[in-house]
């Protein structure tokens, strides 16, 4: 599987009432590291004829992070497509190799120009996989 990183730090506006970060911004970061994924490996014809959505979030939240912390953000892609949906995992981890938030995120395909859903097919997956069984 052929995996992004990318370092995000919890900022003042990331920070809730509890003193860490707010589970929507998770969310966001999840949004942002799989667009990025997308945006690093993606041929630039795929990128301009097609468009990611999410359809289901599945988040573990195991540990707090407070403000001015730093995680390293990794996806990868370990199944195969279902149709038009592509499972990605994430694992947002500190320094010390702690895992903060867990999570797998189910995205749907679409045609940019349509807005209809595609099978995702081996050349949309082949930037994300080294072998897909």
């Amino acid at each position: 599987m052929r995996e992004f990183t990318l370092e995000l730090v919890a900022t003042p506006e990331s920070i809730d009432e509890l003193g860490h970060v707010n589970n929507a911004v998770w969310v966001q970061w999840i949004q942002q590291v799989a667009t990025g994924h997308w945006d690093a490996a993606a041929p630039e014809a795929h990128k301009l004829a097609y468009i990611w959505v999410v359809v289901r979030h599945e988040i573990d939240y195991l540990r707090a992070l407070g403000p001015g912390e730093t995680v390293i953000a990794r996806t990868w892609v370990a199944d195969k497509p279902q149709g038009a949906k592509f499972d990605r995992y994430m694992e947002f981890t500190d320094a010390d190799g702690k895992v903060h938030v867990r999570a797998r995120t189910v995205w749907a395909l679409l045609d940019k120009a349509s807005g209809r859903p595609l099978r995702v097919t081996a050349d949309v997956v082949a930037p994300f996989v080294e072998d897909m069984p």
